[in-house]
């Protein structure tokens, strides 16, 4: 009996790793080309932030969140063909971080606004999130938009991560993976 519950455990194992695939995997260097900081800078905030590998194999975003000058935000972005996310549902995160709120921000080509979900990092811990598509809200500058038109995953050419909110101070969030799962 114990020998059957483990080829059965393992078959639903091998049958739901086949349902997502890796956007960002560091240690298999997938999704580490074409990834840009957009900071608050670009509108007068003083933010910073950075994106480097650490010795763990594992994507680091942090910096420093700062709220002078009407800033507020630190964000990286990673740009794909919009075809990537074709029939995706949602994205697992496999993260560590310092207990803030993070986005994960998908842009679709030819929109103004982001579609945007939250997550709360563990301090110091190993977690892994999952965002479903339907979670995500369009925003723009801080602003939520109801009436916005949903979001088109086969349009989404942009993937980010972004810490806002008003939470100032020093953040870092360690990223093992981003899968998508159909």
């Amino acid at each position: 009996m114990k020998n059957i519950f483990l080829k059965l455990l393992l078959v639903v194992s091998i049958s739901m790793n086949a349902q997502s695939f890796d956007i960002v995997n560091p240690e298999k260097n997938i999704g580490m080309k074409n990834w840009t900081i957009v900071n608050d800078d670009v509108m007068g905030g003083v933010s910073k932030s950075t994106l480097s590998i650490d010795d763990d194999n594992n994507l680091i975003f942090n910096g420093y969140l700062s709220l002078e000058n009407n800033g507020g935000f630190a964000s990286s972005r990673l740009s794909f063909n919009r075809e990537t996310l074709a029939s995706v549902k949602s994205f697992k995160i496999k993260c560590r971080g310092d207990g803030n709120t993070y986005k994960l921000r998908l842009n679709q080509y030819n929109r103004r606004a982001s579609y945007s979900s939250d997550f709360k990092s563990s301090k110091n811990e190993w977690i892994e999130v999952e965002l479903a598509l339907e979670d995500f809200t369009p925003t723009w500058r801080g602003y939520s938009y109801s009436d916005y038109p949903e979001i088109d995953i086969e349009k989404v050419n942009s993937m980010g991560l972004q810490i806002s909110d008003k939470q100032e101070g020093v953040f870092i969030l360690e990223i093992k993976y981003i899968k998508a799962v159909y």
